[in-house]
């Protein structure tokens, strides 16, 4: 997997060290940064820009790349045991879903299930979470129905995001819960909306239809933590 970019490449080489494979420099760096990376005991090869911005496809890679361990999902029992959980279904922007996943591990969620994605790029998760990814579990579904319908057994309270639900501010949240986030076009399909124990939104004052759903979850996030 690789991933690229200078603060990502900085969070990996402080937290997870152990996790880089491989460093590709385009750049120069002081001497005290270059000493840290030789520490890591990995091959360390120099690129001219046309190779790393081939090696990145484009992205701004800031003249650090690495590759790393892959990221790998969990099952959904692996999660079972946490008290809050996040169901993205039908989100399938990588900007989005990395940024919920860092709300969601600031505001203290156990775990993430994406459903709805073939096949959900999770280097992209990687990148866009700025690595919050490594730090909270994922696990990737098909179908959301069937992800409700478990964790209802195992004894999750179910809120799902939808304008036509009770403004959040006025709900008292179960300690064991999911909360489901839908696409910003479309929203929760109407099947998942009737498994949901209550349907909660955001109050606004202005008439915009919706926030971004990123947005929304870091709002929803913090009502959920805070009160």
């Amino acid at each position: 997997m690789l991933i690229y970019g200078k603060q990502l490449f900085l969070h990996m080489l402080k937290q997870y060290p152990k996790r880089i494979l491989g460093v590709y420099l385009a750049k120069e760096c002081d001497k005290r940064l270059f000493s840290d990376i030789a520490k890591l005991n990995v091959k360390i090869e120099r690129l001219d820009e046309k190779r790393a911005q081939a090696l990145a496809r484009g992205g701004n890679h800031q003249g650090f790349l690495a590759d790393v361990e892959p990221l790998s999902a969990v099952s959904l029992l692996e999660l079972k045991n946490e008290d809050f959980l996040v169901m993205l279904s039908g989100v399938t922007d990588m900007g989005n879903i990395g940024a919920i996943i860092r709300s969601a591990y600031a505001f203290g969620a156990g775990g993430i299930i994406i459903c709805g994605l073939k096949e959900p790029k999770l280097e992209n998760v990687v990148r866009t979470s700025s690595a919050a990814a490594f730090e909270l579990p994922i696990c990737v579904m098909q179908n959301a129905l069937d992800a409700v319908n478990e964790l209802k057994l195992s004894g999750f309270s179910v809120y799902g995001a939808d304008m036509e639900g009770v403004n959040a501010k006025e709900v008292r949240f179960d300690k064991k819960m999911v909360l489901i986030l839908g696409s910003e076009g479309e929203g929760l399909p109407r099947r998942l909306l009737e498994k949901c124990d209550k349907r909660v939104c955001i109050k606004m004052a202005k008439g915009f239809d919706s926030l971004n759903v990123s947005a929304a979850a870091a709002v929803l996030f913090d009502r959920i933590y805070n009160g």
